[in-house]
């Protein structure tokens, strides 16, 4: 069996990244993990696991967004903590034990009980309505925190103390506490009453104590039973770790003896800073990585203490005609995540000069961040850059966006010719790139993601950096310098021939990253680590 350990983890804790619902998603839950599950469940590529280490009550409604929902996976928490049960309940508020005359006020975002008109209660719902956390309150101030687990229970509580967290809970499905952990220096307790967690392994099942009623850290727990859980697992059992700093030493410790996979997804975990970078990959049967640029920079920082080491797309192709040629423009991807301010300025200055030849030219500033004010400041760039390279501010207006009398689309400002895409989970990315025309990247790694992209629906590519991903001349252009890039955007705008013809090597290109493909590296990599 290979087991998958992800790198789903809430900033620098052991938790999810559950949010609410009204809260704006400030990060893809995509990762390379979430696809190679999608690969192996879809295709019944190999027996797998998910093996989690994060307290993710909600973790139901994570695999059903991923389209995994019944993924088999093992939780660490859930072994501590004795959860039986499986499958997902419905939960509802009204259920749960109320004191009498409470009265409940209903508002756009969350749900709010008043008892003899103060504020008793605040219920705070998931992205699919279920209920995820109820706040307590005494004299207006926050005194408790329950976490409600997507399986019907209360899996663990926060106590405050003048609105403070003082220590956190993490109960059984009786509602009984084990583990009880303080905010203040980050040391755990067990409850001697109850002082052992269950481990399951296949058929296998079997209750083991804990070693210590107190731990120094939550770490220190998750490695004991990690541990003990592992001392099940078979020999020929493969692992494969998503390379994180979070839980970095601590498999570096306890897979030591195991056969590891180790998967690298582009800058989540920087080696030259973190120096067990090179005795795990050392120990590693084999090192995966999301391209072969990474490849070759792991190889630089680790040295010759390598395996095998291999680039595996985590993202597959599906051939997805795009409908550029039914828009009345022609929209110009171009992504400003990370770009230089000196290129950002040049670029812009490029762009605006060929807008003055081009009518039908819209350019779409790519963004990844979704922070509120992100399209105010990019924009605000554009009309300094334009107003410096003697062009149109008006180009870099917000546009309003709303519907006209018609229910047609209102475009807002006609002079607006440079528009911002914020883009932050895959859905919406796709969803972007069907528009576009052609996509420009000008940054020393272009975005793994947007080309796959490019590829699966035909769109040229033009880049300054050579990849895997881009055959010059085929199906995109690689361009020595950036004054290049007003004769490249000619070659592909100007007419339809070169046009079609990068669309349709793109479509070839294609069949060399679909499914089929990544599913036969796979397969060599297992075969070679087992």
């Amino acid at each position: 069996m290979l087991h998958f350990i992800p790198a789903w983890y809430q900033q620098n804790t052991w938790h999810e990244n559950e949010q609410k619902w009204y809260v704006r998603r400030m990060h893809t839950e995509f990762d390379d993990t979430v696809k190679q599950i999608q690969l192996f469940h879809r295709n019944k590529v190999y027996p797998y696991q998910i093996l989690l280490l994060s307290f993710s009550p909600n973790f139901r409604h994570f695999l059903h967004r991923q389209g995994v929902y019944h993924a088999p996976y093992w939780s660490c928490f859930d072994a501590i903590q004795e959860v039986k049960r499986k499958k997902a309940v419905l939960l509802s508020f009204h259920n749960m034990k109320w004191p009498p005359h409470v009265e409940f006020v209903y508002t756009p975002f969350v749900v709010t009980a008043l008892l003899k008109g103060e504020k008793y209660a605040q219920v705070e719902f998931g992205e699919d309505g279920n209920p995820i956390e109820i706040d307590i309150y005494r004299e207006e101030t926050l005194c408790r925190r329950n976490i409600y687990d997507d399986r019907g229970f209360v899996s663990c509580t926060v106590v405050y103390r003048d609105g403070q967290p003082v220590y956190q809970d993490y109960l059984m499905e009786n509602g009984i506490w084990k583990l009880r952990c303080f905010q203040d220096d980050g040391h755990v307790e067990v409850n001697p009453n109850h002082s052992n967690y269950r481990l399951i392994y296949r058929d296998r099942e079997q209750s083991q104590a804990f070693l210590a009623l107190r731990y120094d850290s939550m770490e220190q727990v998750l490695r004991e039973v990690l541990l003990s859980y592992l001392g099940l697992t078979e020999d020929k059992d493969m692992f494969c770790a998503a390379m994180d700093e979070r839980h970095a030493d601590l498999l570096g410790d306890v897979l030591r003896d195991k056969k590891v996979i180790l998967s690298f997804f582009g800058n989540r975990y920087d080696c030259e800073s973190h120096p067990q970078a090179a005795a795990m990959a050392a120990m590693a049967g084999c090192v995966v990585t999301d391209s072969q640029e990474n490849t070759e920079r792991l190889r630089k920082s680790v040295g010759d203490g390598l395996r095998k080491i291999t680039d595996i797309s985590p993202y597959d192709t599906r051939v997805d005609f795009g409908i550029s040629q039914q828009l009345d423009v022609q929209k110009i991807l171009v992504p400003v995540d990370g770009l230089e301010d000196g290129i950002f300025r040049t670029l812009i200055g490029i762009l605006g000069r060929y807008l003055e030849k081009n009518d039908y030219i819209r350019i779409h500033l790519f963004t990844r961040e979704a922070d509120y004010d992100k399209e105010a400041r990019i924009l605000e760039q554009v009309r300094l850059c334009l107003k410096s390279s003697g062009l149109s501010e008006k180009w870099g207006v917000i546009q309003s966006r709303g519907i006209s009398e018609n229910a047609l689309d209102n475009m807002g400002d006609m002079d607006a010719r440079f528009v911002v895409e914020q883009c932050v989970d895959e859905l919406s990315v796709s969803k972007c790139m069907r528009e576009q025309r052609i996509l420009v990247d000008m940054r020393p790694a272009p975005a793994l993601y947007l080309q796959i992209l490019a590829i699966s629906m035909g769109i040229p590519q033009i880049v300054c950096q050579k990849t895997q991903f881009i055959n010059d001349g085929r199906n995109g252009l690689i361009l020595r310098d950036i004054a290049q890039l007003e004769k490249a955007l000619e070659y592909y705008l100007d007419g339809l021939s070169n046009w079609n013809d990068a669309m349709v090597y793109s479509f070839e290109l294609s069949k060399k990253y679909a499914s089929d493909g990544l599913i036969g590296k796979w397969k060599e990599v297992i075969d070679f680590v087992g």
